[in-house]
C-alpha cells in the first residue's frame, strides 16, 4: 500500500535541522538568564559558555556528516579525509579546553557549562514537540 509522498510534508521535514538550531539559540538565551537570574553569574556564565560550545559543536558536526556523506556518495570534489578527522578532533579539544578554563576559574560555573552541553538535547526535544504538534494540528 503505497501512497504520493506529500510536497507541503517533504518541505515540512526537511526545514527540521535549521529549526532546531533556532530553538537551541532560543533556548540557550532563555535559559542562560534563567540560571543568572536562579544561581548568579558565574552559573550563568558557565552555561551559555556550555551552550555556545555544544552550538559550535551541533554545527560542526552537521559539516562533518555532510562532508563523510559528500565522500561516499561521490557527489562533489574529491576531499581529503584527514581534514574530516582533524575537524573531528577539534570538536573534543575545543571542549576539553572551555571546561579545563571554566574549572580553573570557577568550580560552581563547571556546573553551568556540564549543563549547557546538553544544549542540542533541548533544541531535538523542541523539534519534536513542534512536529507533534504540526502534524496533530495539520493531519500531514
Amino acid at each position: 500500500m503505497s501512497t504520493a509522498p506529500n510536497p507541503v510534508a517533504e518541505i515540512f521535514y526537511s526545514n527540521a535541522l535549521i529549526r532546531i538550531t533556532r530553538f537551541m539559540a532560543i533556548v540557550a538565551v532563555a535559559a542562560s538568564a534563567a540560571a543568572y537570574a536562579l544561581y548568579g553569574w558565574k552559573i550563568a556564565v558557565g552555561f551559555f559558555s556550555g551552550c555556545l560550545i555544544a552550538y559550535l559543536n551541533f554545527h560542526w558536526l552537521k559539516r562533518v556528516v555532510i562532508g563523510l556523506a559528500d565522500q561516499v556518495t561521490a557527489t562533489s570534489q574529491a576531499k581529503s579525509g584527514r581534514g574530516v578527522v582533524v575537524r573531528f578532533l577539534l570538536r573534543y579539544l575545543l571542549m576539553g579546553l572551555g571546561g579545563y578554563a571554566i574549572f580553573t576559574v570557577s568550580h560552581a560555573a563547571l556546573y553551568g557549562l556540564l549543563a549547557g552541553l546538553f544544549l542540542p538535547i533541548a533544541g531535538i526535544a523542541c523539534e519534536a514537540v513542534y512536529e507533534v504538534y504540526t502534524a496533530l494540528a495539520r493531519k500531514f
